[in-house]
């Protein structure tokens, strides 16, 4: 057994699989899959006749004979490019019925300091963590606050689904939802059989949190680090003391490729001071500020050129309130007005 298991196996999921498959279960995963799809042909087709498909998902589900199916492929920017892979409508729904049973109880073995694809948490809870930390150890900018900040190389399509597997069956003692999980697992593998999770299943987001969760325990039980934050494949540990900080690195590495056969990204590991500024999620961090990433003030200012709309407009200054950014607010209205100027002129 896994290092990963037992410092994790504490508590065991009691949901059965009947509840989890039940058609009120299905149908409330529709609502909450339906959300912003509404327009969509494939909603739209599948919403036909409703009640008769998500009988027929209960009915296989029911009898066993459910069989994932497979995935349309397309890439986005976001910013750097991705493969994503889209399920069919019935695959998704399913998805939000399982996340909407297992979430709730995952959600309280995470650790506290873990902050993506969870409720009430996300980037900006995690950034308001990052100041606290800093300001901790720092005591109020007194000392020298040290950072290690690290990036798992590739994770997505490092997923091993033999561990993920293991992590699922030291909680879930019911077998057929590990065979449900497993059908959904195996529906999708990232060039190697057996290991990779697709970026668009809703399921993808529970299992990575799963899965570094065996992480977030080694570094919060068996190193002891007080001032860890994780946001899905990054995370950051502060300390007063570099040595420290160094040696946990080392420990971190051997733990990640025994344990979970991952490798940290060569270039996305450092230790920096925080007065130097330290680069994460987006934000450039000071003792008592923070400023905004260059290359993404960069995309800021081209996406506004290219898309010179008002929505576009809002979403920026809503993410610019969460720094210093009084300039840099008045550079993109002026970038604004020159964008939506052009667009009316003649050509």
């Amino acid at each position: 057994m896994r290092s990963f298991v037992a410092l994790s196996m504490k508590k065991q999921f009691t949901l059965s699989y009947k509840e989890l498959i039940s058609l009120e279960n299905l149908l409330e995963a529709w609502r909450e899959f339906l959300v912003g799809k509404q327009s969509r042909t494939d909603t739209q087709e599948y919403a036909l006749a409703l009640m008769q498909n998500i009988q027929a998902l209960n009915q296989d589900l029911s009898s066993s004979s459910y069989r994932h199916g497979g995935y349309r492929a397309f890439t986005i920017s976001d910013p750097k490019p991705r493969d994503i892979h889209k399920a069919s409508v019935r695959d998704r729904l399913l998805h939000h019925a399982i996340h909407r049973k297992l979430y709730p109880f995952f959600q309280d073995v995470f650790v506290a300091d873990s902050y993506s694809c969870q409720r009430k948490k996300g980037v900006h809870r995690a950034l308001k963590r990052f100041a606290s930390f800093g300001n901790t150890v720092s005591q109020n900018n007194t000392r020298t606050c040290w950072i290690l900040k690290c990036d798992i190389k590739k994770f997505f399509a490092n997923v091993h689904h033999d561990i993920l597997q293991e992590i699922l069956r030291a909680y879930i003692p019911d077998k057929d939802i590990l065979a449900l999980l497993d059908n959904v697992l195996l529906s999708f593998n990232a060039g190697r059989p057996g290991v990779g999770l697709p970026l668009g299943n809703l399921t993808s987001q529970l299992f990575v949190n799963m899965y570094l969760n065996a992480l977030d325990a080694f570094v919060k039980h068996r190193l002891k680090a007080t001032f860890y934050i994780r946001y899905c494949d990054d995370f950051v540990i502060f300390s007063y003391d570099r040595s420290l900080l160094e040696a946990y690195l080392a420990e971190i590495h051997d733990y990640l490729l025994t344990s979970l056969q991952l490798e940290l990204h060569p270039r996305k590991v450092s230790i920096d001071t925080l007065a130097s500024g330290v680069d994460f999620l987006g934000w450039v961090h000071y003792p008592r500020h923070r400023i905004l990433r260059t290359t993404t003030k960069r995309r800021m200012f081209k996406r506004i050129d290219e898309s010179p709309r008002s929505e576009v407009l809002s979403s920026y200054l809503g993410l610019l309130q969460h720094g210093t950014t009084i300039k840099l607010k008045r550079d993109l209205l002026k970038k604004y007005s020159i964008a939506r100027e052009n667009r009316f002129l003649p050509p």
